[in-house]
């Protein structure tokens, strides 16, 4: 098998490895496809040494290729997405507790389950009831798949916030009612207006920025919900004690139970089936396992035109 490694800072390389065999409780997959996930970009910048490399790579699609026991529930063939590591790879072993099917007929990069599993697990303790008024907060890739996993929850106004004007139209496209940048807000969506309160009842924050929890704290009303679903991983991230006086409900957008995550990985999963969220206008570019550096270098830079980007590899005989 081949592996993708980071050596240094913004350097990776690729390096022969036996094939894995797979534990009882364990099976092997051909990786289809890998995205390239936010939550990386610090290891790849900053870690990594020749004598002590960093394997990333956590949001795998792939085809199984070997079963640890071929009387489980799993056989060789079925493609596959789940939970596990080192996914720029050609092959990679995952928990076989920790996997579902996909649903036929996508692409490989359009059924990723990792990503959409935490948005919705999110959401599913959000409680946006139909008729809601909804903003969301940062509108990269996690932000926009938020957009869509909102839409489908019938908001009776869905408000999305960003200073990136392309990331607003896509926004708009995938079911926002509104778009605006967070200096140009309505004043009435951030402070009482008479009789008639327009602030939002439920606020999602997916920038990971301390501004994006400021301007999240502003548009929430009076015990509404705010959601932290943005990778704040640069240190304390304040929070504004008004919302202590408003009495604002905060949930913890992320889960630390793989149960939990594979529930909403399956939720979401039937989403794709169905129609109700789509990969296609989120992944962006696309590429092959030796411009992994490239893709994480364009994730630095993110021009109008990005919004995530996959690995994907050849189908192996």
């Amino acid at each position: 098998m081949l592996i993708s490694q980071v050596i240094g800072p913004r350097r990776s390389e690729i390096v022969s490895a036996p094939d894995p065999i797979p534990t009882p409780s364990q099976v092997v997959i051909d990786v289809l496809a890998c995205g390239v996930c936010t939550s990386d970009r610090t290891p790849w910048r900053e870690h990594g040494t020749p004598d002590a490399p960093v394997r990333l790579g956590h949001e795998t699609v792939g085809r199984i290729s070997a079963v640890g026991d071929p009387h489980g529930r799993w056989s060789v063939g079925e493609v596959v997405t789940g939970l596990g590591g080192d996914g720029f790879a050609t092959k990679v072993t995952l928990d076989a507790d920790s996997i579902l099917r996909v649903p036929a007929g996508f692409a490989a990069e359009h059924v990723i389950g990792e990503p959409l599993a935490d948005l919705e697990e999110a959401l599913s303790r959000t409680s946006i009831r139909p008729g809601d008024r909804v903003a969301v907060v940062g509108l990269g890739f996690m932000g926009l798949g938020l957009v869509q996993l909102a839409a489908a929850r019938l908001p009776g106004l869905l408000v999305a916030v960003d200073p990136n004007p392309a990331a607003r139209a896509r926004a708009l496209a995938l079911g926002a009612h509104e778009a605006h940048h967070p200096d140009e807000l309505p004043a009435a969506f951030t402070s009482a207006t008479g009789d008639r309160e327009q602030r939002m009842d439920v606020v999602i924050e997916a920038a990971g920025a301390t501004s994006a929890l400021a301007t999240s704290s502003s548009l929430v009303r009076p015990y509404g919900t705010v959601c932290i679903v943005g990778y704040h991983h640069t240190g304390d991230a304040p929070m504004d004690m008004e919302l202590w006086y408003k009495g604002t409900t905060i949930v913890n957008g992320f889960s630390p139970s793989r149960p939990r995550t594979l529930r909403a990985m399956a939720d979401g999963l039937a989403m794709i089936a169905d129609g109700r969220f789509s990969y296609r206008p989120l992944i962006t570019h696309t590429f092959a396992l030796e411009d992994v550096d490239q893709a994480y270098e364009l994730m630095e830079t993110r021009p109008s035109d990005f919004v995530k980007g996959v690995v994907v590899f050849p189908e192996q005989d």
